[in-house]
């Protein structure tokens, strides 16, 4: 089993480091290297997800609650990530 974090925001990375979170960092996902039982990170589209789950694999999805809209677009720092209430979240998507 592999945990992998996949996004390209260093704020983000300090984030999930300052909270214990030990994962492998990707930029981007290539769903082929997805096995069942990992677990992965990250902001990722629903189709993604979908490919994710069945493959047997569970995604957690970065969700910042308390977004301002004047920091949309803009790179956070873990402490602001933080202060905005950043957690991860388990979702299943499927295909139908």
């Amino acid at each position: 089993m592999t945990t992998y974090f996949i996004t390209r925001h260093k704020g983000a990375l300090d984030w999930a480091r300052w909270r214990g979170i030990k994962a492998t960092h990707l930029a981007h996902l290539d769903v082929d290297i997805i096995q069942p039982k990992d677990v992965v990170l990250g902001t990722l589209p629903i189709s993604l997800v979908a490919e994710i789950n069945q493959r047997g694999a569970r995604y957690l999805h970065l969700t910042i609650e308390n977004l301002p809209q004047e920091k949309r677009g803009q790179e956070l720092s873990a402490e602001d990530m933080d202060a905005f209430g950043a957690k991860l979240e388990e979702y299943e998507a499927r295909k139908v």
